[in-house]
């Protein structure tokens, strides 16, 4: 976990972050993946790049599978956001809150939800972010958002679900590869 609550702002992936994105690659390689999305963030594109580079399918960019608006924590540090009472307030109750000036969870689910619900009966890399991605999993297994962090889902991990019309079901959560040597802590 990083040091700051990177939300909407267009940081790139850091070398750890880039190299567990090829480890995701090479996992995926051999995974029949008709078409890859990414949300609109830089790190989550350069993602999307370098598994598409790797399985020779092209990326596009869905504005749906953006970050939820952290509006003015954006930026801040987590030890700073854990002396902030309402960041405490809205991670309890993220089924009803927002982040101030930002986007509701409800709403930033309720978008990216009816993206996938959208999607064709294919196979559908959907690069995004963890609470987007938390946010749907609570959404298909019929969890309060309130619950949204009692789970975790780690940069460059693989979350499957299998998707129908009004439905779904969670087939894999947060599958981490094996990190390289070099990246162990």
């Amino acid at each position: 976990m990083g040091r700051t609550l990177s939300g909407r702002s267009e940081i790139p992936l850091s070398d750890a972050g880039q190299a567990e994105a090829e480890v995701l690659a090479l996992c995926l390689e051999c995974v029949p993946i008709g078409r890859i999305v990414a949300s609109p963030r830089r790190r989550a594109i350069e993602t999307a790049q370098i598994v598409a580079s790797r399985i020779g399918v092209p990326i596009e960019i869905a504005e749906d599978l953006d970050e939820i608006d952290f509006g003015e924590w954006t930026g801040r540090s987590f030890e700073a956001l854990e002396r902030d009472a309402r960041w405490h307030l809205w991670n309890a109750h993220r089924g009803i809150g927002a982040a101030p000036g930002g986007e509701a969870m409800v709403d930033a689910v309720a978008r990216a939800r009816g993206f996938i619900d959208r999607l064709p009966d294919s196979d559908v890399l959907c690069v995004s972010h963890c609470d987007i991605i938390r946010g749907i999993v609570a959404d298909i297994l019929g969890l309060h958002l309130d619950r949204l962090l009692a789970f975790d889902c780690d940069p460059a991990s693989l979350t499957t679900l299998a998707l129908w019309p009004g439905g779904g079901r969670l087939v894999s959560l947060n599958q981490v590869s094996p990190k390289p040597a070099h990246l162990s802590r």
